[in-house]
Formats: structure tokens, sequence, C-alpha cells
């Protein structure tokens, strides 16, 4: 039997009741199929006001958070907590058709293993009466585009063979191609369904366009990941980075002309006038000519250039080393003299103290998204030296001081009570990669003892010792991969290498 989850991840906007009072008026009204669950991932970086959940949400709908990482990473959240054959994507302010989940099912129902996933189709309704504005033809591109996460349905077996969304892609652009694309390398068929949503065009103040030129940056990944080919392969357009190159340089070179000489500074600066009168002439004739808007496009038009340069150089800064979103998909550490310094029998967080140059290793893993998890023997709980309660208190406190950690495993056994979780046995990381939704083999381990290193052969991960004054020679002999500092370990996981 057909079984999917609707995953809708927001940010609080108003139109989240919309769309889900749209999604259980659907349910009502036709008993076909319907969601196993509809999973809402609040991607707020604190808690905030009450979600705006519809007033009959029943236990159908639940609410998980993801800490404010981005679209990506709370998609990521949302279909590791499902546990159905599809996840269908929905962004929070889209409005699904009459019957849409019925319709979703006859679209997913009976596709050949070879589809792993099916797209919706999307109406931006037109304005009435008049010219669209530079924003509302933006917007009415999204019917066109595709494999657009506004309507988009994945199976959840392909999403755990690709490592689902790359978390690198920190606004709601180009996550989605970046996912289609890697789909289609990876043989699997993507189609187009029946059913049908509707993308307003949501208000989004003067500068909107302006700000968009943050993606930018996002295409320099796309090309670092997948070729100067990319753009045709996701359909999309050249774009006018050359262009605005071009203007940025004549209104620098006439900035720097000016001291030294008029007539150059002139001509310099009249290119700068003619090439962005050209580009805003271009935006304006389309519309509605409106005074507001020809005021917003002449003010744009000349912002946009140098500011689509600046996000361009950030991009190439940030992305210079990127890879394709593969390899070791999560890190795994051991805590006690990996991450902090090792206090036996700690239950006080303020003895925490972090390992040198910890956090400079975490966040560099964050910044290629690799997420990351913990996993600790605390016998302590056994011998009753520290409770539960003190191991969490402790756990909190090294992610106030390091940072969020994705996952957090421990072993409250002592040494001969037979348990699958204490290290050097394996059950901790097979179930942290479950919890994340990976394989052991997508994983790192990176500990200071042989039982780290043993403990991930056993779940088939890769395992890197990082020796300290604790550490046996033996065990260092044994270890597949050193490194002398967590930053060289993480070096090795990002570089792909294995080295001794």
């Amino acid at each position: 039997m057909l079984s999917y989850t609707v995953v809708v991840p927001t940010v609080g906007r108003e139109s989240l009741r919309a769309l889900l009072h749209a999604l259980l008026a659907g349910l009502d009204a036709d008993p076909g199929p319907g969601p196993h669950e509809i999973i809402v991932v609040d991607d707020r970086p604190a808690p905030g006001a009450p979600l705006p959940l519809p007033p009959s949400a029943g236990p159908e709908i639940r609410v998980i958070r993801s800490g404010g990482r981005g679209p990506a990473a709370a998609r990521n959240a949302g279909w590791r907590a499902a546990a159905t054959e599809w996840v269908a994507f929905l962004d929070d302010d889209v409005e699904p058709g009459p019957g849409w989940p019925a319709r979703l099912a006859a679209d997913l129902a009976d596709l050949p293993p070879s589809v792993g996933g099916s797209q919706g189709r999307v109406t931006v309704p037109p304005p009435d009466g008049r010219r669209p504005t530079d924003r509302e033809r933006n917007t009415a591109g999204l019917a066109s585009a595709d494999w657009i996460t506004a309507d988009m349905a994945y199976r959840r077996g392909v999403l755990a063979e690709l490592g689902g969304f790359d978390e690198r892609f920190r606004r709601a652009y180009r996550e989605d191609a970046d996912l289609a694309l890697r789909a289609l390398d990876a043989g699997h068929g993507l189609v187009l369904g029946d059913r049908r949503i509707t993308h307003p065009v949501r208000p989004a103040g003067f500068w909107a366009s302006l700000r968009a030129q943050a993606g930018n940056a996002d295409d320099v990944l796309m090309w670092r990941v997948h070729g100067p080919a990319w753009r045709a392969r996701a359909g999309e357009g050249r774009g006018l980075l050359r262009r605005h190159a071009l203007t940025t340089a004549a209104a620098l070179l006439a900035v720097a002309a000016a001291p030294r000489s008029r007539a150059a500074a002139a001509a310099s600066a009249g290119m700068w006038a003619a090439l962005t009168a050209r580009f805003a002439w271009e935006r304006i004739r389309p519309g509605p000519r409106t005074p507001g808007e020809v005021t917003t496009m002449l003010a744009t038009s000349a912002a946009i250039p140098p500011a689509a340069i600046w996000y361009r150089a950030r991009g190439l800064a940030a992305h210079r080393r990127a890879r394709s979103w593969g390899g070791p998909r999560v890190v795994l550490f051991d805590r006690d003299d990996t991450l902090i310094r090792d206090v036996p029998y700690n239950g006080d967080p303020a003895r925490v103290e972090p390992m040198p140059g910890a956090r400079r290793a975490l966040d560099r893993l964050r910044s290629h998204g690799v997420r990351i998890g913990v996993v600790s023997n605390q016998s302590g709980v056994a011998k009753g030296r520290i409770g539960a309660g003190d191991v969490r208190r402790v756990n909190a406190r090294v992610e106030e001081l390091l940072g969020r950690v994705d996952v957090w495993e421990f072993c409250p056994h002592d040494d001969g009570e037979g348990c699958g979780c204490r290290k050097p046995e394996p059950g901790m990381i097979e179930r942290a990669a479950e919890r994340l939704g990976v394989l052991p083999s997508d994983c790192a381990v990176i500990g200071d003892v042989g039982g780290d290193i043993e403990a991930a052969a056993a779940a088939g991960a890769r395992g890197i010792l990082v020796p300290t004054g604790r550490t046996r020679p033996v065990e260092i002999a044994r270890a597949p991969e050193t490194a002398p500092t967590l930053d060289a370990a993480v070096d090795l996981v990002l570089g792909g290498r294995r080295r001794r």
C-alpha cells in the first residue's frame, strides 16, 4: 500500500495556516489515501510565538525543530523523521489545489522503481487588470521551473542514498536543483505529476531584488559541484553576471580616474550610466510602469550589479574547495579527551573545558554541511557516580561551548554488562546513523582510544584516531588512520584522503 509523509519547513509565516487548512480540508473531502502524517519543521533559530497552525490540527500534524539552519537542513530533518516510502515537500507559502492529497497519491501510485521523484504543477496567479511587476514576473518563473520543492516528492530511500539536501545551501535557492541533478546522475528518474498547487506572489519589500543577489554565491557552489554546464542541465538561462561585472568595473574606473583624468572618468561614468539605463529599461518596459515600480527599478538597477559581483566573490572564497555532496555525511566524535578534557565521572557542567581547536574543527565541518554527533561511554551511570541527567547537563554545556550537535548517544552501562552499545561495540554508532537517516558507512568516527576505532570498524564506519596522553602505543599502531590534532582529522574527512 502506498505510504507518504508531507514535510513543510517553515519560519512561522501566517501562510502556513492556510496551507495546512487546505491539506486537512482535502483529506476530509476525499476518502482516498492520505498522508501517514504531516511534519511541520520549525526552522526558527529559537522558539518564538506558537506556529500558526489551524484550529482543527489533529494528531496527523507533528512539529519538530531544526534550529534555524536553513531550508535544506529543515527538509532533511523532516524526511529523516518520516517513516514512509515517499516524502512530499511543500513550501509554507503555497496553496494546494482541491483534492491535493488524493492527486498526490494518484501521481505516486504504481511508479516504477526507476522513478525516484515526482513534481507537482505550479500556478502563479497573474495580477488583475495590469502588467506584472518585476517581482511578479520572477515569481511566475516558478511555473516552468524544474524539480522545485514548492511541491516535490522523493522516495525516502533515494534521499537516504544521496544524503538528502546539501546543507551548504543556506537559502531557499538552488538546493532543490542540486538534489535533482544528483538524483538524475545516480540513475533515478524524475517525472511530472498532475497534482496542482498555487504559489501566490508575497510582499517582499523595496530591496527584495537586491537581497536576491545573494544567490550568486550559491551559483558558485553549483558550478563547483556540477561543472560549468550546470545551468543548462538545471533548465537555467545564462544570467547577467558578465554584464554586471562590466557595469561594476565601469563605475570603479570612473571613481579611480576622477583625480587624474576628467576625460577618462567621464567616459567610464558614461559607460556605467548607459549599462545601468539599459538594465533598468529592460526591467521597466514589461511592467506596469507606475511611479512606484519605476522608482524601485531605477534604484535597484543601480545597486544590483555591484551586489551581484560582491556575492559572487564571497561564493568563490567560501566554496573554493567545495566538492560533491558525498563522502562522510556525518562525523561522530568521542566526547571525553576528544572534544572536551576528560574529568572522570563528571556531572558538573561548570567543569567542562573544550579540547584545543575543538570549536574550530566542528565549525569547519558545519560550514561544509557535515552533520555532527557524539557517541560516548558513560559507565559512571552504572557505577552510581553520576546520573543520566548529569550526563545530559554536561552535554548541554558542551553544545553551549562548541555549537549545535545533531545527535547525542551515550552508553550508561559498565564494562562486563554485555550491552551492544558500549564501545568497542557498534551499537551507539548504528543508532546515531539510523537517527540521522544515513548508513554507518556514511559516517566517520573520531576518537582518542582504540575502542572508538574498533567500534567504527564493527559498524562499517571510517575511524580516525587522534591520540592523547592516555592513548596506548598499540592502539596507535593498529589504527587505520591517525591525525595529530582534531583539525588534522577534519582535513582527512573533508579531503576524503586516508593517511597514517
